[in-house]
Parts: structure tokens; C-alpha cells; sequence
């Protein structure tokens, strides 16, 4: 799969501010019809998942859809990151498959794994 954008190269879209904790940072406004590719090219993991895809963000403890990503410029780089990441700062290697969300909640609940 050829990649279209490198994570160390700006994306060629506009940028909005993005509240993140005590600081703001650029968050590209990708249309809807690329993100896909930006998703094909940015994604750190084999395979890349679909737009429609549910997953877990591990530092939000929620799902969500693969679309709702969001993509940041800081420190010179491209950061995929979960459409949390301004809450809790999830990145894409805080994704999890979707089946974990009930895992985590089991363990919640039992943290000890007492019978």
C-alpha cells in the first residue's frame, strides 16, 4: 500500500486550535472524503481498520468510531489520535479492539479475578 502523507510532513489541509490540557495545538480539518487515505497512511498498525470500525481508547475507557479520529501537527510531527485526545490524550497506540471495552469492564468489576 503506497502512503500518501508521512507523519513528518504537514498534512495539505487547514488547521483549526485544539484545547489539549494547558496547551493548544493544530488540529487538521481532513475531509470526509480522505480520511481514509489519511487513515491508510498514518496508521502505525497492520491492518488498518475501516472508518466504520468501533474501537477502544484505553486512556478514555470508551468506544468509538474509527471515523471520528482526529489528526494533530506537534513537534514537527502528523499524531493520530482518538477523538478523545483533549480529554484524556489518547493516541492511536491507545486503540484497542472493540471486544476489550468489555474486558476492562469485567476487571472493573472484579479486579482480583475472585471466583
Amino acid at each position: 500500500m503506497t502512503k500518501l502523507y508521512a507523519h513528518d510532513q504537514r498534512l495539505p489541509f487547514p488547521t483549526r486550535p485544539l484545547q489539549v490540557g494547558k496547551d493548544t495545538v493544530e488540529e487538521f480539518i481532513i475531509p470526509d472524503e480522505l480520511r481514509q487515505d489519511v487513515l491508510n497512511s498514518l496508521y502505525l498498525f497492520s491492518p488498518v481498520p475501516d472508518l466504520d470500525a468501533e474501537l477502544y481508547d484505553l486512556h478514555e475507557d470508551k468506544l468509538f468510531r474509527v471515523s471520528e479520529y482526529r489528526v494533530t501537527w506537534e513537534h514537527g510531527q502528523n499524531w493520530l489520535v482518538s477523538p478523545y485526545y483533549p480529554d484524556s490524550g489518547g493516541t492511536v497506540i491507545d486503540w484497542m479492539p472493540a471486544e476489550f471495552a468489555e474486558f476492562e469492564e469485567t476487571e472493573r468489576e472484579n479486579p482480583f479475578n475472585v471466583q
